[in-house]
């Protein structure tokens, strides 16, 4: 039997040391939730748990099969990114899901809030082509957003457009009103956000991208926030670094289909 755990002191332990927003969101309540397989009346603190938030899933501490195999009742997508501590974690998630399970590489960046050079990004912002326009996403952008399956993931982690608009933070290019990029928050936690970039497939390799993270970065450091970035392939890792993140290491993650 999987519980939620709401009391997350109970299991701040078991991910000391993971620099992960998506973590720090669920541990600080403020997006995700939090499962442990092990009773909550019992006196022990839980040997394992699992921070889930959106398409990611992260199991520290002790493995557990159970928790492997649990799949969260909000979650309605069929598809899932998993991330163990530890190889132990992964060998139990592939031997779960088997075919389902494809082991994949993702790119983590140094956390350094007065690193950016913002006469840089500003440059970069500026550059913005003609016929485009750009603009912080308010909630009919919001709602546009939501309308289109490859801009969804810019504000789908968000319930509705009040709770985008005090936790999230977001710019979209459009041309002709048509959004064809976007840089947003995925998620949010209290010091930052974790940055979802996409652009629409006809309109990639224009720069747009860099456009977008350059603006949100900027928007992020007047306010106080750190923007976070995780790579999920060489090319988002390249866009990183042009922004001016600095690498940090390659970590193991676990995209499991027909979740």
């Amino acid at each position: 039997m999987v519980y939620e755990i709401t009391d997350a002191s109970r299991v701040f332990s078991l991910f000391d040391g993971w620099e992960e927003t998506m973590i720090y969101s669920c541990l600080q309540g403020i997006m995700g939730k939090l499962y442990s397989s092990e009773l909550l009346y019992s006196s022990e603190p839980p040997a394992s748990a699992m921070a889930v938030l959106g398409d990611f899933t992260f199991f520290a501490g002790r493995v557990n099969r159970e928790l492997v195999a649990f799949k969260p009742e909000g979650c309605k997508q069929d598809f899932m990114i998993m991330v163990g501590q530890n190889k132990d974690w992964q060998n139990a998630i592939t031997e779960y899901y088997g075919p389902r399970a494809r082991v994949v590489s993702r790119y983590a960046f140094k956390k350094e809030p007065g690193a950016f050079d913002r006469n840089a990004l500003e440059a970069a912002a500026d550059t913005l082509p003609p016929g485009f326009s750009m603009d912080l996403i308010d909630e009919p952008l919001y709602h546009l957003c939501r309308s289109r399956a490859w801009s969804f993931d810019l504000v789908s982690q968000f319930h509705d457009y009040e709770e985008y608009r005090r936790l999230g933070l977001g710019v979209v290019i459009r041309r002709e009103k048509e959004i064809v990029s976007g840089a947003s928050s995925y998620s949010r936690y209290r010091n930052g956000i974790e940055i979802e970039v996409d652009t629409r497939e006809d309109h990639r390799r224009q720069n747009l991208a860099y456009i977008c993270g350059a603006r949100l970065i900027l928007e992020c450091l007047n306010r106080g926030l750190y923007p976070s970035w995780d790579a999920q392939n060489p090319g988002s890792a390249a866009l990183a670094v042009k922004l001016g993140y600095h690498y940090s290491h390659t970590y193991t993650a676990v995209e499991v289909s027909d979740y």
